[in-house]
């Protein structure tokens, strides 16, 4: 089960660890599509947000504080659901499709990373193939 555990923590950290970077590399372009989307201080959110993926997402593959790395996950999970694809406010319908899918992604992605944080918590080190126990 600990090698399992760890291919499934492979598997999902997979998309934040990429997101995180391209946050970081291309943040002027990234940054343009926040801008509009009405974060202030888009620029600095970008790369915010990308050290928050890079980070979290290295402390869940890792094992290293991983209740946290999931919790730091769903601290920009949840508020970009909410602030960057707000498909209530769409209306053309493909682009309503198109938001209300990405928004989806991210709810459904922060009950994985909360799912990661209670088992971790719950059973700590009994889960295998990590470097520290749970800080929380």
């Amino acid at each position: 089960m600990d090698v399992l555990a760890l291919i499934g923590r492979i598997l999902f950290v997979l998309l934040f660890l990429g997101s995180g970077f391209a946050h970081i590399a291309q943040a002027d372009a990234m940054s343009g599509y926040a801008a509009s989307k009405g974060v202030p201080q888009a620029k600095l959110a970008t790369v915010a947000s990308g050290v928050l993926l890079v980070v979290g997402g290295l402390m869940v593959l890792l094992g290293v504080w991983m209740d946290l790395g999931a919790l730091l996950l769903v601290l920009f999970l949840v508020p970009t659901a909410v602030l960057m694809h707000a498909f209530w406010k769409e209306t053309d319908p493909q682009t309503k499709q198109l938001e209300m899918i990405s928004f989806q992604k991210d709810v459904a992605l922060a009950g994985g990373a909360l799912l990661i944080l209670a088992l971790y918590a719950g059973y700590g080190e009994e889960l295998g193939l990590t470097i520290t126990g749970p800080l929380f």
